[in-house]
């Protein structure tokens, strides 16, 4: 395994004061093969390994996939695979504790692309997977959610609007890359309606975008971009000029924060999830990539709509209510670029051996 992601997933096992309380239980996760999904599996199994077991069940459409992205716990007796489409209903006998659900499309250009098919795994993948917890009577779901929800917002021109859990911007509904953003929305108010209807005690994680050790050398977005640049030694071009603001987050900061929401959040509440000291624009970042590296930023200002690219916005997500669950964030925005270049010069290293 990638040093760099090693020690992120020890780092995050070894937080034990939260891992405890999901000892001998059973945790079903959605979206295994994914970035997070993956990444909370690695870590249950790894807290595993010296603890009281957790009991894994990865919810995937390819167990082949699986077996690459989890090769080293593929094996593990304490991880079971349903191998299914989350848009069919879950089939699975035994008991689930918790559940975790990170299945999502997370790729802009198929937002664009397949707005209908984005919308409809937001929307039936997640009536799924409620029934299923439902009928399994668990003691709590965590829907992961995202910052698109809150839209955009008028009338803040060169400052950044600070965002908290009650305040909402505007989207278009008629611009089919907002498929996204919408079909979050609409899956954060079922997961509401369940809890209100059946008590069901959901819990949801907006993220905001998330990188890390963990993320494919060939991803398609622009903090990977960035990263395979810097590595690569070759500049980067942004097709537009940047000017969107945003606060990120670090992988293990994600995940950490997403076991704090399950075991202590509030039932039918949202949490906001970003690292501290972390909001920068993307031309910013992308000159954070090119230090040290001897490349330079390019802006070539040529967006068309077929990239899936969101309008420009300048929001930093408020992280207070996720602070007072006990969680604190462990990487700026410094951090998190250094180690996530390491990461991906491992990964091209490694490749070439």
């Amino acid at each position: 395994m990638n040093s760099i992601l090693k020690e992120d997933i020890n780092l995050i096992a070894n937080n034990k004061d939260i891992l405890n309380h999901l000892s001998g239980k059973t945790v079903l996760v959605t979206g295994a093969t994914g970035l997070i999904g993956s990444l909370i599996v690695m870590s249950l199994l790894e807290y595993s390994k010296n603890n009281s077991p957790i009991k894994v069940v990865g919810l995937v459409r390819s167990k082949k996939k699986a077996k690459e992205k989890l090769m080293e716990y593929f094996s593990d007796s304490n991880l079971i695979f349903i191998e299914q489409d989350i848009q069919s209903p879950i089939n699975f006998i035994g008991n689930v504790d918790y559940i975790i659900h990170a299945a999502s499309i997370t790729s802009s250009q198929m937002f664009v692309k397949k707005p209908v098919d984005t919308i409809n795994t937001a929307i039936y993948g997640s009536e799924n997977i409620l029934e299923f917890s439902k009928q399994k009577k668990v003691k709590g779901i965590l829907y992961l959610s995202s910052l698109e929800v809150y839209g955009t917002f008028d009338n803040y021109g060169e400052n950044i609007k600070f965002v908290t859990e009650k305040e909402y911007g505007y989207i278009d509904i008629l611009n089919p890359r907002s498929s996204y953003s919408e079909g979050k929305k609409m899956v954060e108010n079922i997961f509401s309606a369940y809890y209100k209807q059946y008590d069901v005690p959901i819990k949801i994680a907006r993220l905001t975008q998330t990188f890390g050790a963990g993320v494919d050398y060939e991803d398609k977005r622009v903090f990977a971009e960035f990263a395979r640049n810097a590595v690569e030694k070759k500049n980067i071009e942004l097709h537009t000029k940047g000017e969107t603001v945003r606060n990120y987050c670090y992988t293990v900061d994600a995940i950490m924060a997403l076991f704090y929401i399950l075991i202590k959040g509030e039932n039918g509440k949202a949490y906001n999830v970003a690292s501290d000291d972390t909001t920068i624009s993307i031309y910013n970042l992308a000159k954070l990539y090119c230090e040290n590296k001897k490349i330079s930023v390019v802006i070539k200002n040529d967006v068309d709509m077929s990239m899936g690219y969101n309008p420009i916005v300048k929001i930093s997500l408020n992280n207070d209510m996720l602070k007072e669950l006990g969680w604190k964030s462990n990487y700026n925005i410094k951090e998190m670029v250094h180690r996530f270049i390491k990461y991906f010069e491992i990964l091209q290293r490694d490749s070439k051996i």
